[in-house]
């Protein structure tokens, strides 16, 4: 089953990534918020989409716990603070790079993916175990 899991959770986790990206840039690019508030928002706009498909097609095969919803928010609150830490840590050490928007990018996203990954296998959408009748 985790094999499942893990294939369907990185292909929602690329297409996150790209609506993450896509909006960060473009935040970027209009120049109506800081780097960091520009970062955060993608992340935001990216979790959206990510609650709805991983619920669907990653861990929906099965059913889950009550109260999913805000172990998500509560999870991808602590993510988002090492997504942006992550992503402004990179930029600092990388002043000068050439690439250094799309390295510290990456970096964060690939902190937050691992992290996300577990909490939501572990924490979010463990499955919901009935008592068994005595």
């Amino acid at each position: 089953m985790i094999r499942r899991e893990l294939k369907v959770f990185l292909i929602v986790g690329s297409l996150t990534v790209l609506i993450d990206f896509l909006s960060y840039r473009a935040l970027l690019w209009s120049a109506l918020v800081p780097v960091g508030g520009a970062k955060a928002a993608g992340f935001l706009i990216g979790t959206a989409f990510a609650y709805f498909a991983n619920r669907a097609w990653t861990f929906g095969s099965r059913p889950h716990r009550p109260g999913s919803a805000w172990r998500f928010a509560l999870l991808y609150a602590v993510t988002l603070g090492a997504n942006v830490a992550v992503n402004g840590a990179v930029l600092r050490m990388a002043v000068g790079f050439d690439h250094a928007v799309q390295l510290a990018f990456l970096a964060a996203t690939g902190v937050s993916t691992c992290l996300n990954f577990l909490g939501m296998k572990l924490f979010v959408f463990r499955a919901h175990t009935q008592p068994e009748a005595s």
